[in-house]
Parts: C-alpha cells; sequence; structure tokens
C-alpha cells in the first residue's frame, strides 16, 4: 500500500500533529533512544539531504549500499522494530527536545515545500540517484517507524 505523499500539505499536517503529542518524557514502546534523540536522529536524513552532514561514503560503498540496501528502505513495507541503525544515524549523546523537535518540522515543511520536482531523480547521500516515490518512501517510512515507536 503507498505511503502518503510527504510533498503534500495534508501529509505534513499530519506529521507535524503527531510530533507535537510528544513531551520531553515520551518514552519509547521499544529501542534504546529517548524521545530527543529520536528527534535527532529522523533529522540526520534531512541533514544529509541538505547538506548539512558531511563525510559522504566512497563511490564503492555508495554502489553497494544502493545494491544491497536500497530497495528495503525505499520500498513499502514498514521497517521492523529494533532494527539496525547506521553509525551515522546513531545517537547516543543528550540533546535538547525542543531544538530536535523544532528543526525536524522544519525539514518536513522544507521537502513538501519544495515539492516532488525538486526530489525527481535528485542523488541520495549514499544510494544514487533516487526516483520521487523512493524519497517519499525512504522519508516517510523512516520518520512512520520512530513517531509509532513513541507511540504517535
Amino acid at each position: 500500500m503507498p505511503f502518503p505523499s510527504i510533498f503534500e500539505p495534508k501529509t505534513t499536517e499530519d506529521l507535524v500533529k503527531r510530533i507535537n503529542q510528544l513531551t520531553p518524557a515520551t518514552a519509547p514502546l521499544w529501542g534504546k533512544m529517548n524521545v530527543s534523540q529520536m528527534l535527532a536522529h529522523c533529522c540526520v536524513s534531512y541533514d544529509q539531504i541538505f547538506g548539512d552532514q558531511t563525510g559522504r561514503p566512497p563511490l564503492l560503498m555508495r554502489k553497494l549500499l544502493s545494491l544491497l540496501i536500497r530497495k528495503k528502505l525505499t520500498n513499502e513495507s514498514p521497517y521492523p522494530k529494533n532494527g539496525r541503525t547506521a553509525p551515522a544515524f546513531i545517537i547516543s549523546d543528550e540533546r535538547d527536545f525542543e531544538t530536535e523537535k523544532s528543526r525536524l518540522v522544519n525539514y518536513i515543511s522544507r521537502v513538501e515545500k519544495l515539492g516532488a520536482s525538486h526530489f525527481s531523480d535528485r542523488e541520495s547521500f549514499s544510494m544514487g540517484k533516487l526516483t520521487t516515490r523512493e524519497w517519499n518512501n525512504l522519508l516517510y517510512k523512516h520518520l512512520n517507524h520512530h513517531l509509532s515507536q513513541f507511540g504517535v
């Protein structure tokens, strides 16, 4: 079943409503991250998209990632609970809840405003060019997984 489009205002509104239900005390239903770390973790994808994270994997590693995990990350199957996390996405230090929440909401709004055409065949940080549908699935699926992890 297709995911809602992250390029549509309604989806942005729904995601932001869910994020706004979180508090600094919201506990996870599974996993090791606290809510502030989860928000920071969700921002990593956007940091990579918008160039706020450097250290891009070498070309050979990007090709391997594209071949080995691209389909798993961009298909329409939900992520399993307690899956493995790529090292760049591990947030182990404490983060400020309001700062990370604001960053994530701003990133989600930015993607919606840029629109689907901006992401058509856009190069990803680690998997080569992705279609608009792949970008949508990658971003929505990741957010939905972690918001569900925290019961919203």
